[in-house]
């Protein structure tokens, strides 16, 4: 009996180890399992389902081989073509360009000397199934149907890793295309160099959106290579390199009884030396880098963590964490040099630089929410700017691979370096980045000599005035608040009489921002609210005036006074969410999507307007309208997204706004209170404090705010500070069906 009792005891120890250590998986997978990478890949959500870690250097994904909008990322996700797998990608943006160092596993000889003018034609396309396709963060797999070819992909934060498995005893073979491009993009000298029998180099220089984009690669291979052909401008070229505009290369592998080849590829913007030193010194072990990747995801996923019984929130949420991780990308190679667009090498010290900066949307929530789960790569983000404000003495707008595309409106790299600084993150030089956003701001480039002129932008002088003005204002703002902060009081005195820009085109009579003439006292005519025409002869970029009206997040109270009233401005605002959708105009822009009345969700100007009710003594209805957009923009398939990811900011509006925060004036160091939809959500902060966010009965009828505590104390505004919540704490919220009119109201 005592032997019995003993091996009972012992087999229930077993037992509990077991269980816990079972425990102890699940725990560290559960962030990237909750994650569904091809979220976004339909619809016009524009993101890819390929291997990356967060914001690093390559995006190894597939690309279709089309160019069109809808496949900006080089992916869509109502396609059953692959023609390849390149290196460099774009998450969620409305133009194409990257998809750069092509590699396709392929089963025979195929001939490359044939000019090709759509993926049609290519001799290595291959169809698939998303039966045989999968996707977590830091891997993807794919089953190629023609050549019979599993390939899976892997990454660090500096090197892409290929597992191609062949049929057995099939041909197993590699084609690189240098030439390939989708959308703007178009090679311009091209190179391929076969070093030794495992080792390749080159490097692929193009223009499209980026005007000079240099990228050197180095890949090394797992078997040796046993046979090759070169090609260079659709000709086979002798010897073991080929330079032209077009060049390609097939490589081939003996199978040795091994149906595996395995490839890792490095790149640099610098030169071919930079590509090796970035080459990890890991030797081929996939399995290894793979778990690296997932272990690295597990913990910036876990930056926040949220409860809740609803599966598909989860889904949602930590899908959002991982796209809002995408981007920025590590630019700065491993020896810290990165090229600049006009050529000049420079080096990044103690810091990383950044590209794929698309501040016309990020600045709103995207960069925010980096302050709080990220902080360590502020410093190096504003620093990237910095570098790339000293080749032309102006701030980026859209940073893609160092050049300045010019894309879109304003200077929003001025309230990211603002938010940093008035957030306590010092690792930049404030003085410098002062003299930075005051000398972007005093130029007179990109309209700005008409808004130092006329006190705004004249619509006959400029297409997209409106929009413009608002957004220079908004900028003049934050340049005011670094001005206070510096002592400069001058300065922040002529910025912030300029910042009231806005005040120009307010039309009281229509209660619409409008295009107003040089004489300082005509309104374009004739108007149109609903009017849209896409960036050309028109007030209002990627939208119309009822979505371009709002923009004043640096000063709401004057705005409303503006409006003469809280009951006048609340029933415009409740109006746009309840006008039809309808769209008028002959050449609507397709960034307007996701429509609640004339309200876009699917684009970012859109994203503050809910939290306006807050400023207005009814935040009862930002609860009604965050919820109602929380619920219709998001869902788990791949259409879940009403619009362009945009590197991150559409992703990062659902961060905040599921936890019951927003970034309304997002250079201001304050969050608005909207409607938490989890009952608990933890924000890990970076020295082991966690701010906390409970809900008592939420549910989606219990939507409404009823009462909330801050740390055990009755807590009745409708925002809270950056400040307040890297103290650690516990913000608490009781829920109800109902709005609770009184709560909110102290200012």
């Amino acid at each position: 009996m005592k032997n019995f009792s003993l091996l009972v005891l012992f087999v229930i120890l077993i037992t509990s180890c077991k269980i816990k250590i079972n425990k102890n998986n699940l725990q560290e997978d559960i962030f990237v399992n909750r994650v569904n990478p091809f979220l976004g890949t339909g619809g016009h959500g524009h993101t890819y389902p390929g291997a990356t870690v967060p914001f690093g250097m390559l995006q190894v994904s597939p690309d279709n081989g089309v160019s069109s909008w809808d496949w900006c990322s080089g992916y869509h996700y109502s396609d059953s073509i692959v023609a390849g797998f390149s290196h460099l990608h774009l998450s969620g943006t409305g133009i194409g360009d990257l998809a750069d160092i092509l590699f396709m596993p392929i089963n025979k000889k195929v001939d490359l000397t044939a000019k090709t003018t759509s993926r049609d034609q290519f001799p290595y396309k291959s169809s698939y199934s998303h039966a045989n396709e999968k996707a977590t963060p830091g891997y993807y797999q794919v089953y190629l149907e023609d050549p019979k070819i599993n390939v899976e992909l892997t990454s660090t934060q500096r090197t892409a890793f290929h597992k191609y498995t062949f049929a057995k005893e099939d041909k197993q073979s590699v084609v690189i295309d240098l030439g390939f491009a989708i959308n703007w993009d178009k090679a311009l000298k091209t190179a391929i160099t076969i070093e030794d029998k495992y080792t390749i180099s080159g490097y692929r220089f193009s223009t499209g959106w980026a005007k000079n984009q240099k990228v050197f690669f180095v890949a090394k291979f797992s078997k040796p290579i046993s046979e090759s052909t070169l090609t260079a401008n659709q000709k086979i070229v002798s010897g073991t390199a080929s330079e032209g505009e077009h060049t390609t290369a097939q490589l081939f592998f003996d199978g040795n009884n091994n149906n595996e080849l395995l490839v890792k590829v490095a790149l640099s913007s610098v030169s071919i030396a930079n590509a090796k030193d970035n080459l990890e010194a890991e030797n081929f072990n996939f399995e290894n880098v793979k778990s690296k990747a997932t272990t690295t995801w597990n913990t910036a996923l876990n930056k926040i963590t949220v409860e809740t019984p609803v599966d598909s929130l989860k889904t949602i949420f930590y899908t959002a964490m991982y796209h809002t991780q995408l981007a920025p990308v590590t630019y700065s190679d491993k020896n810290g040099q990165f090229r600049k667009e006009n050529d000049e090498i420079v080096t990044a010290k103690n810091y990383t630089a950044y590209s794929s900066l698309s501040l016309w949307d990020t600045f709103r929530a995207e960069n925010p929410l980096l302050t709080l789960v990220a902080p360590d790569k502020v410093s190096d983000l504003v620093n990237s700017m910095l570098a790339y404000y000293d080749t032309k003495k102006i701030l980026p707008v859209w940073t893609l691979y160092a050049n300045e595309t010019n894309t879109m409106t304003g200077y929003h790299s001025i309230p990211v370096i603002v938010d940093a600084y008035q957030k306590g993150i010092r690792g930049f030089d404030a003085e410098k980045a002062y003299s930075a956003m005051k000398t972007t701001m005093m130029q007179d480039e990109r309209g700005l000599n008409l808004y130092k002129q006329y006190g705004f932008i004249p619509y006959n002088l400029l297409d997209e005035s409106v929009t413009i003005t608002l957004e220079y204002a908004y900028d003049d703002w934050c340049v005011a608040q670094m001005a206070k902060a510096l002592g400069k009081n001058e300065d922040y005195q002529f910025f912030l009489n300029r910042s009231k820009a806005y005040q120009h085109l307010f039309d009281s009579k229509t209660g619409f921002m409008r295009g107003k003439s040089a004489d300082g006292k005509s309104w374009n005519e004739p108007f149109d609210p609903k009017h849209s025409n896409h960036r050309e002869q028109t007030d209002y970029t990627e939208g119309n005036a009822w979505q371009h009206s709002w923009f004043v997040p640096q000063n709401v109270d004057d705005f409303i006074s503006l409006h003469g009233s809280n009951e006048i401005f609340t029933n415009r605002l409740e109006h746009l969410f309840t006008e039809s959708s309808e769209i008028t105009g002959s050449n609507v822009s397709a960034d307007i999507s996701g429509l609640i009345g004339q309200y876009a969700h699917g684009n970012e100007p859109s994203h503050h307007i809910a939290y306006m009710f807050n400023h207005a003594g009814q935040p009862w209805r930002t609860q009604y309208w965050v919820r109602h957009i929380l619920d219709t923009q998001y869902n788990t398939t791949p259409n879940g997204l009403s619009g362009n990811e945009d590197c991150g900011q559409m992703s990062a509006w659902y961060v905040f706004s599921s936890m019951g925060l927003y970034p309304m004036n997002p250079a201001s160091g304050e969050y608005e209170i909207g409607s938490p939809i989890f009952e608990k959500a933890t924000i890990n902060l970076q020295d082991g404090k966690t701010f906390v966010i409970e809900t008592e009965n939420v549910s989606d009828k219990n939507f409404y705010i009823q009462s909330a505590t801050l740390n055990g104390v009755a807590f009745n505004k409708t925002a809270i500070t950056h400040k307040q919540i890297v103290q650690g704490g516990i913000l608490h919220f009781v829920m109800g069906s109902k709005p609770n009119k009184n709560w909110g109201l102290t200012k």
